[in-house]
């Protein structure tokens, strides 16, 4: 438990001497030093960016001559580089939303899920939330992701998610479960990475 804590505040001290603002910011560098999932230009969205660990990893990532776009239901404080949606994945105009604000009839190289539901603490319930989330976070991606582009999506282990992660392989030519060092080892959070989209 001790060991843990330690690991814990080890990426949180971290976070806070390299300007990250949040302990998340090691989870995406560290898959994608694993994975290549984004790269310098990409045009890259998140969903449930706040409070911006994430983007702000991307941003530096896919430099001045890439896109990085944040959705999430909580304001953040601006972050040089980056745009923000505030909105929900649910939301039926997301997709027409997303492809105005990148603009050009492009559409996005990467596509970065972080997304939790509000916990309950009855685990089936939220692993099943979760999920719910996550299958909107896929839906919303086979419309705006390009050929050939990549994701992460951030997933509960439970009874659902070797189903669900099939779904994902009739979409990308590989998906892979991955559990970043710096996640919690006692969490049941997992990260798909899905890579080459098919359409």
């Amino acid at each position: 438990m001790k060991l843990t804590k330690a690991k814990r505040d080890q990426y949180r001290k971290l976070a806070k001497q390299q300007g990250y603002r949040s302990r998340a910011a090691f989870k995406l560098l560290q898959l994608n030093k694993s994975y290549k999932i984004i790269k310098k230009s990409d045009k890259v969205v998140e969903f449930g960016c706040a409070p911006g660990g994430w983007i702000q990893v991307v941003s530096q990532i896919v430099g001045q001559s890439g896109f990085v776009l944040g959705l999430d239901l909580k304001e953040i404080s601006p972050l040089a580089g980056t745009r923000f949606i505030k909105g929900s994945i649910d939301d039926p105009q997301l997709t027409h939303i997303l492809l105005e604000t990148i603009g050009s009839g492009d559409k996005f190289d990467v596509v970065l899920s972080d997304m939790s539901p509000n916990v309950s603490g009855i685990w089936e319930i939220d692993h099943e939330r979760q999920i719910s989330l996550t299958k909107y976070a896929l839906n919303v991606s086979t419309k705006v992701l390009e050929r050939g582009g990549n994701a992460v999506y951030k997933i509960f282990q439970g009874a659902s998610t070797k189903t669900f992660v099939s779904e994902f392989s009739e979409h990308f030519a590989l998906v892979k479960l991955s559990k970043p060092p710096a996640s919690r080892q006692e969490s049941s959070e997992l990260y798909l990475v899905c890579l080459s989209f098919k359409e």
